[in-house]
């Protein structure tokens, strides 16, 4: 049996090359301020995986995506293991764009603290007089360079974005600018809708993109997982003040509240954690992670 050993390890994937394919598989590790946390949250990884493949079916039809299979079976013997069952995925491989982009639909975390001093998020002027969490008339879109661990994204505006992609792809800088701004506005409006009628927010998320050999935009990475975006319960929503989550915004606001914690995590907290995850992909797939 051949083994295999990550190319790169992220906050929270690994990932193995498989030839003309990726394995990207998801840790049971968890992050936060961009710091890898001392403690794992158990089948966190499998939410991920199968959360992120509930949403690249469901999209598909706005924009291609790199997913090849969930199903160890179609992966090398080395992944047909218990600690790979569930939290892995098969992918295309791609060349891969240098901005995360992220997209605001309601008025929350840097953005609210951007907003209180000077009215604007990301440089983009926003209504006077709109409440912490309260949703945006439009959705925003707010790209930023990916960093690596242990640094923080930077904050960037759209021709920032333009300078950043022409300088990698020299002649494509706008036309991939423009794209995955107007991919990332798409599908957030349809998913963010879906989840509404679930009982679910979506106030904000990131995509990540890549380039196929043809020079196709594919969308990649992780989609709308409580990993990446915030999520909210519908019921009880009321614009004004923080707003509890199905993500790991508990995890922050207990670190926030916990500054000598050294980014270890209670047990009740991992636990509590792991519930919302579940809970989340079950209003939004409507079935259980085992």
């Amino acid at each position: 049996m051949k083994e295999f050993a990550p190319i790169k390890e992220g906050k929270v994937r690994e990932i193995y090359d498989n030839g003309d394919s990726l394995i990207m598989v998801a840790t049971d590790r968890i992050s936060a301020f961009d710091v890898i946390l001392k403690n794992k949250v158990t089948k966190k990884g499998t939410v991920l995986t199968q959360m992120s493949k509930f949403w690249f079916d469901y999209t598909k039809d706005i924009v291609p995506n790199h997913m090849i299979s969930t199903d160890v079976n179609d992966m090398p013997e080395f992944f047909r293991k218990p600690e790979f069952d569930g939290n892995s995925m098969l992918c295309r491989k791609l060349k891969m764009l240098p901005i995360e982009c992220i997209v605001r639909g309601y008025i929350t975390g840097s953005g609210w603290v951007s907003y209180q001093k000077n009215g604007t998020v990301c440089g983009i002027r926003l209504p006077a007089g709109l409440k912490e969490c309260e949703k945006l008339p439009e959705p925003i879109y707010t790209p930023s360079t990916k960093a690596e661990i242990g640094d923080h994204d930077e904050n960037i505006d759209f021709a920032r974005s333009v300078e950043v992609l022409e300088k990698k792809f020299p002649g494509h800088g706008r036309e991939y600018a423009e794209k995955i701004r107007d991919y990332t506005i798409a599908l957030y409006k349809k998913c963010a809708d879906y989840a509404r009628s679930r009982g679910i927010i979506i106030a904000d998320t990131k995509f990540e993109y890549g380039l196929d050999e043809e020079g196709n935009v594919i969308l990649a990475d992780e989609m709308l997982t409580p990993d990446s975006s915030r999520f909210w319960p519908v019921e009880g929503y009321e614009p004004g003040h923080s707003q509890p989550s199905f993500d790991k915004q508990f995890v922050r606001d207990w670190l926030k509240a916990n500054p000598d914690s050294d980014y270890n995590l209670p047990d009740d907290v991992i636990a509590k954690t792991i519930d919302k995850y579940k809970e989340a992909y079950r209003l939004l797939t409507g079935k259980e992670i085992a």
